[in-house]
């Protein structure tokens, strides 16, 4: 079973986000082994550089050693098609059983995580609130599933 992980700094505030995310991570448990890991947002006080590369080397942290296929929500990425991504996951199942999404803080990460991604998706050019983001890929994590498993969601 495929091993999906959502790495994202910050916690999620608002009910009805963390309903949706509830609702699909629900679905999701039936077809992969899915975590939500959230690691702390940074205070700005000592400047946004500063900020950013803290949260950088969490997420460094988080994933250091553990053999995921990393995948880095970048504005800078590559935009893909529902499914071409859902494509994309079943080659990267083919040789690797973990997935792991990244979602930086609200001010981005550096340049070592992006190093560390082996791929990085965008999803847009617009701006998303950065809760918001974090439904909105759980949402096309469980609609790329859909596709390669054949459910009726994806029309």
């Amino acid at each position: 079973m495929l091993k999906i992980n959502v790495t994202a700094v910050g916690k999620i505030k608002d009910s009805y986000i963390k309903d949706g995310i509830l609702e699909f991570k629900k679905r999701l448990q039936k077809f992969s082994n899915f975590s939500i890991i959230e690691l702390q947002e940074e205070s700005e006080n000592r400047g946004i550089e500063s900020a950013v590369n803290t949260e950088s080397k969490r997420i460094l942290e988080s994933i250091e050693g553990k053999n995921y296929y990393n995948i880095l929500l970048d504005l800078d990425g590559i935009a893909v098609s529902s499914p071409a991504m859902a494509q994309k996951i079943m080659e990267i199942s083919n040789f690797n059983s973990k997935v792991n999404f990244i979602i930086g803080g609200s001010n981005g990460v550096n340049n070592d995580v992006r190093n560390a991604a082996d791929f990085r998706l965008s999803f847009s050019k617009l701006t998303f609130p950065h809760q918001l983001m974090r439904l909105i890929l759980i949402e096309q994590i469980y609609r790329w599933i859909s596709i390669n498993n054949n459910i009726k969601y994806h029309k």
